[in-house]
This record gives structure tokens, C-alpha cells and sequence, in this order.
């Protein structure tokens, strides 16, 4: 008589062993079947493309081959974008304005995000004094509003370039981040994986980086892309309040400060700097939306 039960297994199709099973792994299978994920993928490929290598899109540099009297000319007359106040190629500007507003926005979140998984994994791990040290600073920091924060610090600190204010940025950004950290690792320092390291002898650190780090970066990681869009707003804000960047700084903030006294006559001047602007943050709005959609397996 045949063994149905060893026939069954005999039939059935193996496991693959090599495919790895993780959360990321996971997520990266739902992204790459949603069309949102791709189309603002590119859009973030081809921005940090220009922000990196401008000179493959623009053939002028920054203020460069200005000629007054082809001032705020419009769209066509040898410029796909026209020319801005000083008779600059308004296409080769904005290439070049794409380096500052990208540079900061990563810059700021990656220090920020650093700040914040430092802070979190110690102030969560550990708890006691130095929790209620930690909470306590970044209650005093979240409570400064970001955009007024960052002004009267740049207008006592005028003229100091692209570094001054990011330094100024992250020090207004990280409170977000470390919150959720810090609430990421008290939700897992005493799970069973956890109890079960320390039990084996593993010491603090290595608990932490191995064992509570992993399972608790991926929301963080969310809001860490969703900030970098929302930074970029912020420097395009400060800019065109006039406490940001300053000329010769080439941004798509200044070029809006500029083109707001003009937007009637001359709405070329804000419409492109705009669109990119707002692509860009958007681009990252999004890609941020759908990476937490696939991370989250309630919504899948």
C-alpha cells in the first residue's frame, strides 16, 4: 500500500532556502510592483543627477555667460526657459539651484537621523535619568517653531553659506526622529529575541546595534525620507524670506525670492523654479507614502 502522506511530500515543490525572508526584503517585493514607487524614483534619479553632475545638463555655469540685455526675455529667443533678471539662461540656473536645495535636504536628514538613532537607542535602552534628560532637550527643541527658529538664528548669523545653514536646520530637525526612536526601542528591549541575547552574554552594545537597531530603524527610515522633502520646503522658505542663501548662491528658493516682484510681466521667472521645487518635494513626499505602505505588512 502506497504512503499517501510520503507521497505527498515527495511531490511537493521545495522551499528555496536561499531566498532571504526579512522585512525588507519583503518590502522591496511589494515596491517594485507599484507604479508610484518608479515614477517618483526617476524623478528623485534625475534630480540628484543634476544636483551631483550639472554640467551634464546645463551648458553655462552658475551666473555665468549673463547678458542684461536679454533680462527676464521669455521662453524661446535661444533659451528653452528664457533668461532671469540678469540675462542668465534660466535653464542653466535652475540646473545649478538643484545642488543647494538637494544638498541640504540630505544633509540635514542624515545628520539629524544620526542624532536621532544615537539619542533614541540610549535614552530608550536605557531609561531612567538619562531618558528624562533626553526627553526633556527634545521637548525644548520641538517646541521652537521650525521655520521662525531657523530665521532669527540666520539673520544674527547673516552670509554664512550653504554649511551655516544646514547646521542650523539639524539642530531645529531631529526632535521628530528621536521621539520615534526612542519609542521603537522601549517597544522592543524586552522582547524575547532581546532577553534571549542578553541571557547568552551579549553586552549593551552589541544588543543594541544587533539585536534592537534592526527591528526598530524601518519607521524611522520613513520619516527620515519624508524629511528631506519637508527640509527642501524649509530652505526654499528661508531663502525666499531672504535669511537663507545669498547671491552669488544659486537656489530654487532665491530664484522664487527674486521672481515674486515680477510673477505679472514675467511668470516664467516663478513657474519653472516652482515646478521643480515642488516635483522634487513631492517626489519624496511620495516615495516616502509608499515605502511605509510596503513596510507595513497591516497594509498590504
Amino acid at each position: 500500500m502506497v504512503d499517501v502522506k510520503a507521497a505527498a511530500e515527495s511531490t511537493a515543490p521545495e522551499p528555496d532556502r536561499d531566498a532571504p525572508a526579512s522585512l525588507w526584503h519583503d518590502a522591496w517585493l511589494d515596491l517594485r510592483r507599484r507604479v508610484l514607487f518608479w515614477v517618483s524614483a526617476a524623478i528623485l534619479l534625475v534630480a540628484l543627477a543634476m544636483a551631483a553632475f550639472p554640467s551634464l545638463f546645463a551648458a553655462l555655469g552658475p551666473n555665468e555667460g549673463c547678458e542684461l540685455r536679454r533680462s527676464k526675455h521669455g521662453p524661446g529667443a535661444g533659451a528653452v526657459f528664457g533668461y532671469d533678471l540678469q540675462g542668465c539662461d534660466y535653464w542653466s540656473q535652475i540646473v545649478h539651484g538643484t545642488r543647494a536645495s538637494v544638498l541640504i535636504g540630505l544633509a540635514v536628514t542624515l545628520f539629524a537621523l544620526f542624532i536621532a538613532v544615537v539619542l533614541g537607542l540610549l535614552a530608550g535602552y536605557y531609561g531612567g535619568v538619562l531618558d528624562a534628560l533626553v526627553s526633556r532637550v527634545t521637548d525644548v527643541f520641538f517646541g521652537i517653531p521650525f521655520v521662525l527658529g531657523a530665521t532669527v538664528v540666520l539673520v544674527a548669523f547673516p552670509g554664512q553659506g550653504i554649511w551655516a545653514m544646514t547646521l542650523v536646520l539639524v539642530l531645529l530637525g531631529w526632535t521628530t526622529m528621536t521621539r520615534l526612536m526612542r519609542g521603537q526601542v522601549i517597544a522592543v528591549r524586552d522582547s524575547d529575541y532581546v532577553l534571549a541575547a542578553r541571557a547568552l552574554g551579549a553586552g549593551d552594545i552589541r544588543v543594541m546595534v544587533r539585536h534592537i537597531l534592526p527591528n526598530s530603524l524601518a519607521p524611522v527610515f520613513v520619516v527620515a525620507m519624508l524629511n528631506v522633502g519637508n527640509v527642501i520646503s524649509g530652505e526654499a522658505i528661508l531663502d525666499y524670506l531672504g535669511v537663507g542663501l545669498q547671491y552669488p548662491d544659486v537656489s530654487w528658493g532665491l530664484q522664487l525670492n527674486v521672481a515674486q516682484s515680477f510673477f505679472a510681466e514675467y511668470p516664467h521667472l516663478l513657474l519653472f523654479p516652482a515646478l521643480f521645487l515642488t516635483a522634487t518635494v513631492l517626489s519624496f513626499l511620495l516615495l516616502g507614502d509608499v515605502v511605509r505602505d510596503a513596510l507595513d505588512p497591516r497594509l498590504r
